[in-house]
């Protein structure tokens, strides 16, 4: 079932000609969460009331998609729900959009580059806009496809829709903000959570989609330089902010011989984030964007691998 999903995503997407017309799942849980968000997080035992409003969100997703996941036309409803919540092929079109609109110009690309990250794009150089995109490629990558595959895999299509309300719920509540530390407390620890494997597998993958692009290594030496390069990003992600972010973005730093987090502007205010390989180009630019697309797209391409080894076992 994730083969064939993974391979209906490749191929459509998003389509705007099926969302303009019905709200997308996302869409539907960012309603839920927001409208819980209104109703609960007032007054006091804010943590509490999140608790309760996660803890609906879950149960109600696990409803739905248990549902679809019925046995029901050779599971045709559970394996369109799987490709709906991945998300390689819109990810991958976002990012090239803010290459492609770099090319043309600077504010271009700022623009583009506002659609996809959380901070400020007003006063990015090119260097900037470039690194942005690139960390957001190799984040969502974890976030969109390896974690919801990861999920999908252990507990099916409900594993897939929990993980991805629980994901929705941190990117909306999940911040130490003086409204939603409390409120959001257990959306971004349990989305922490759910995501430390995928984060360490997208990696792995990362890792060897660049090892396996050297055709000159073969044997020992793809082994050898596999476990390298994983030391390597083993040692760097704990400088990310995030348990998890820092995974795929240092295996995307070492790949391409670049470095990425770093300082960034959120709300007016330059933070100190050091870079993880710190010793890699930091004068990027679109062709880096390109690059890294092409990286996640072989990414991409090994875990379909493993997904149709599956497939042929199991079929």
């Amino acid at each position: 079932m994730l083969f064939i999903a993974m391979i209906l995503d490749a191929v459509f997407g998003e389509p705007d000609w099926a969302w303009k017309r019905v709200p997308h799942p996302a869409v539907l849980m960012g309603r839920m969460i927001g409208m819980f968000d209104r109703v609960l997080n007032r007054g006091g035992t804010r943590r509490a009331k999140g608790i309760v409003a996660l803890g609906l969100s879950i149960i109600i997703v696990w409803i739905v998609a248990r549902l679809l996941s019925l046995d029901i036309f050779f599971g045709v409803f559970e394996i369109i729900g799987a490709a709906i919540l991945l998300a390689q092929r819109s990810l991958m079109d976002h990012v090239r959009a803010v290459e492609s609109s770099l090319d043309l110009s600077l504010d271009f690309g700022r623009a583009e580059v506002a659609k996809i990250v959380g901070r400020e794009t007003a006063t990015l150089d090119e260097a900037g806009v470039s690194r942005a995109a690139i960390e957001s490629a190799a984040e969502n990558f974890s976030d969109g496809v390896v974690a919801p595959a990861f999920w999908f895999i252990l507990l099916g299509l409900p594993g897939m829709a929990i993980y991805k309300v629980v994901n929705t719920a941190d990117s909306m509540v999940g911040y130490r903000t003086e409204r939603h530390e409390e409120f959001g407390w257990a959306s971004a620890r349990l989305d922490d959570l759910l995501n430390w494997i995928p984060a360490r597998i997208s990696a792995a993958l990362i890792i060897a989609a660049s090892v396996l692009r050297k055709r000159d290594r073969w044997g020992d030496g793809i082994i050898t330089a596999f476990s390298t390069r994983f030391d390597a990003v083993m040692e760097d992600a704990p400088r990310h902010r995030s348990p998890n972010a820092g995974w795929p973005e240092a295996a995307t730093a070492y790949a391409l011989d670049i470095a990425l987090s770093g300082p960034r502007v959120y709300d007016g205010e330059r933070s100190t984030d050091p870079f993880v390989n710190q010793d890699g180009e930091q004068a990027l630019n679109a062709s880096n964007i390109l690059e890294t697309v092409q990286l996640l797209w072989r990414s991409w391409g090994i875990l379909l691998v493993f997904a149709g080894i599956g497939f042929v076992i199991l079929g």
